[in-house]
């Protein structure tokens, strides 16, 4: 298995060739790495075309959720995207935290950075900014967002846990988080957890669902709560890259899943009554 190291360098560069993709090549693979499937699918299948906010150029069909959707920004929020890519959650939480709000768009690739700012330029957004840094270590101060959203990325951190501790830290006493990423409700098959490309294509990155839910708790969140979940399949002829058809048909039928889950958790209000703290 490679280092954490040796695991986001890997990311890095995969995500600067998906920054130059076109959505539907990124669309008919895992999260835009590895090879495309030759059937009808599309593991990120969630629509963003209805929601205000949307612009085409920033959507490279990347994300496993809605987590703008359930995120209950509000006008004048400080909204901060982890992982923003070229921009889409980012452009449509400006959607809801409106002309006096401010959005942070965060992302470690400088090719996704540079696209974001293209696009926000285009747009003439001047309360959309892009900063590239690690989600482990965000390049922004503590106690300043409001909400914190990130789409399909943690599941591409080996350090998930660091990037919970980073978000308590950024949030505003009494902020929340809503997001959307990869877990698994089983097993993994070896080959494909151990799979550089894979990792790279969000699925063999994934934790269990209930570690997952564990380093939210543990770092001090409260009011955790499940928004959405919907199973994750991948087809056969991405399986076969990893795989023999024994495997698939073993892994079929066991019980493990990949699931995409919505996750919601607030960071704790200021406590100000005596001896309540």
């Amino acid at each position: 298995m490679k280092t954490n190291e040796e695991l986001k360098e890997l990311v890095k560069l995969k995500y600067s060739e998906i920054a130059l993709q076109d959505k539907d090549t990124n669309q008919s693979s895992c999260c835009g790495a590895g090879c495309c499937s030759t059937e009808v699918y599309n593991i990120m299948s969630e629509d963003y075309t209805e929601l205000q906010g949307y612009n085409a150029d920033a959507d490279l069909g990347l994300g496993c959720g809605l987590p703008t959707q359930f995120a209950e920004i509000k006008k004048g929020d400080t909204v901060i995207d982890l992982g923003s890519g070229a921009g889409n959650d980012c452009f449509i939480a400006r959607a809801e935290t409106g002309e006096t709000g401010k959005v942070i768009g965060i992302d470690f690739t400088e090719a996704m950075i540079s696209k974001a700012r293209e696009n926000a330029e285009k747009l003439g957004f001047n309360n959309v900014e892009f900063r590239l840094g690690d989600i482990e270590h965000m390049p922004v101060t503590a106690n300043v967002a409001d909400v914190i959203v990130s789409n399909c990325v943690l599941n591409l951190v080996p350090d998930k846990n660091a990037v919970i501790k980073d978000i308590y830290r950024v949030l505003k006493p009494g902020g929340h988080f809503s997001i959307s990423d990869i877990v698994l409700t089983g097993e993994l098959p070896e080959k494909l957890r151990t799979a550089a490309e894979m990792y790279a294509g969000c699925v063999s990155g994934a934790i269990q669902k209930d570690d997952y839910l564990e380093f939210i708790s543990k770092n001090g969140f409260v009011n955790i709560t499940i928004q959405k979940e919907k199973p994750i399949v991948i087809p056969d002829d991405i399986l076969a890259n990893y795989l023999s058809a024994d495997e698939i048909a073993e892994f079929k039928n066991s019980n493990g899943a990949i699931v995409s889950v919505t996750v919601y958790a607030e960071k704790p209000k200021a406590c100000c009554e005596p001896g309540c703290c």
